[in-house]
């Protein structure tokens, strides 16, 4: 057993490569083996992998709320768990009070000890074998984990009871026996339970293998380069993550922001910069109080935010990780809208909160307008069918750039299901799905285009809409104009038609359409 102190460069560009590919691999193995439309075609899931501590080392580029707030999960599990983590077990969380995000994502979690020759690690203390060496992690968004509402994306939830079912470090495998017997229990027994139990069962067993597959190919790593070296450079690889970011803050100048949503409630934010130190303080003062409706948003997706953003203005090729975090002074004050205690509603604070945290802290810090500001989450269904999406807009124009037309920003990047697929595992049809044009707002460099989306109902279904942006429009930033705010509205088969607010749930009936117009991202600098 020997220590290394210092990365050999190009050893570092292989580890950093090599952990990354990892988490990739996993997203592989949960995609082909997923159940749901979610997780197969949408790709709502994300995939990483943490040290011995719980700290987030590498993780494939999949969604960005998940990945900054997947290590306070672990990290939960290791302080409830400690002595008690076995080989081959396998636990379930998504508990938004401690790591979690909102209940549909739902994380699986894998220790993963030595397996190889005992007699390889003669010199090491007993400790390296009865104790994990690392943690690989899926979050997977399930596509309908109970409530009061199908696709457990409930606008009006005001306790999370209503969302849906809570697991909190449930083991889901003991020493590799799949509880089955006692997951559908917690599943079944619920004042609001799963409608789908077959399909939950069916994806977290495909995270279970997206799990095994990442702790493998860690497994074998050890083998090739010894445990020293593996351990060795995901310290050294989080480190060279923490230097990328303080050279982004050197560049950065103090600045704040104040963004009213939708609902009143204000999220305020300042971001003071230490030039001697190379920090950030990024300070949540002044933010609404923890709130009535669904809209708080839980501490570890206030971290994801922060960290999203500080990871985007670093230019050098580095996996998102627990070193991004370590110049960052984050102050959330307690009993804000960003710090909710149980059993406070959180489902949109995950989806649409942390949208407008990121749109904050840009406009701190003064190099981008507000994108759409909302994932535009869509929920329908009945006890046979359940199904979530989510809708892309208008991104943000920035310093040097315009927006984009019709994607996923910030915190969502996920895809929306082919119309093929849709149409045949739904009674709906795609009527259309167009760009929004001028959505964007004006500037001398122009926002992105929003999109409309029309869907056609063929059999009765609850229809959940749960959005942001539809009165309060994304700003446009040094003297560019704002993107427009978005609309949803039903024309029904008769030929009437209703608008309805930010969030809504309704009754669809055969040949009711449901029209989404999502936002466009705002402009960057006057004088065009």
């Amino acid at each position: 057993m020997h220590s290394i102190s210092q990365p050999d460069p190009v050893r570092l560009e292989i580890f950093k490569n090599l952990y990354q590919f990892i988490a990739e691999q996993m997203g592989i193995v949960l995609q082909n083996t997923a159940a749901s439309v979610n997780i197969k075609e949408r790709l709502d899931f994300s995939c990483a992998i943490f040290d011995a501590s719980g700290l987030l080392v590498a993780n494939a580029p999949h969604i960005p709320v998940h990945l900054g707030s997947m290590s306070e999960t672990v990290r939960s599990l290791i302080n409830d768990k400690g002595d008690t983590i076995k080989p081959g077990n396998v636990y379930l969380s998504n508990n938004p009070y401690n790591g979690g995000t909102h209940l549909p994502d739902v994380t699986a979690i894998t220790p993963v000890f030595w397996t190889n020759d005992k007699s390889s690690i003669i010199n090491y203390p007993l400790s390296i074998i009865h104790s994990p060496l690392f943690f690989v992690a899926s979050r997977g968004h399930q596509a309908d984990i109970g409530g009061i509402t199908p696709g457990s994306m409930p606008p009006h939830s005001t306790t999370v009871e209503e969302e849906g079912i809570i697991f909190d470090n449930f083991l889901l495998v003991e020493q590799g026996d799949f509880q089955e017997i006692p997951l559908r229990q917690v599943l079944g027994n619920h004042p609001y339970p799963a409608r789908n139990p077959d399909q939950n069962i069916a994806d977290f067993k495909a995270q279970i293998a997206a799990n095994e597959r990442g702790a493998q190919e860690l497994q074998k790593m050890v083998s090739q380069y010894g445990l020293d070296t593996v351990q060795a450079y995901m310290k050294f690889v989080q480190d060279n993550a923490e230097e990328s970011v303080r050279r982004a803050i050197d560049v950065l100048r103090d600045g704040e922001y104040s963004y009213v949503m939708d609902n009143g409630a204000r999220i305020q934010v300042k971001v003071t910069i230490d030039k001697q130190n190379r920090t950030a303080t990024v300070d949540f003062t002044g933010t609404s109080e923890q709130l009535q409706s669904n809209f708080n948003a839980p501490q570890a997706v206030t971290q994801a935010a922060v960290l999203y953003v500080f990871r985007t203005l670093v230019d050098d090729c580095i996996p998102l990780n627990a070193g991004c975090l370590k110049p960052l002074n984050i102050i959330i004050p307690s009993g804000c809208m960003l710090s909710p205690t149980y059993p406070a509603a959180v489902v949109a604070g995950n989806v649409e909160t942390s949208q407008t945290i990121v749109d904050a802290l840009y406009g701190a810090l003064g190099v981008m307008a507000a994108s759409q500001g909302t994932m535009n989450n869509f929920t329908f269904g009945n006890n046979r069918y359940q199904y979530y999406e989510t809708i892309c807009g208008g991104s943000g124009a920035g310093t040097n750039f315009n927006g984009t037309d019709a994607v996923h920003t910030h915190m969502t990047n996920s895809r929306l299901t082919d119309p093929e697929v849709l149409e045949t595992r739904y009674p709906v049809q795609v009527e259309s799905f167009s760009l929004r044009p001028d959505s964007g707002g004006k500037g001398q460099y122009t926002g992105g285009d929003g999109v409309i989306r029309r869907i056609r109902f063929l059999e009765p279904m609850t229809a959940n809409i749960l959005s942001s942006h539809r009165l309060i429009p994304p700003f446009g930033l040094n003297g560019g104009e704002a993107g427009l705010v978005g609309c949803n509205r039903i024309q029904r088969g008769d030929g009437t038609q209703e608008n309805l607010d930010s969030t809504a749930t309704v009754q669809m009936q055969p040949g009711d359409v449901f029209v989404i117009e999502t936002p466009g991202g705002g402009g960057f600098g006057g004088r065009w």
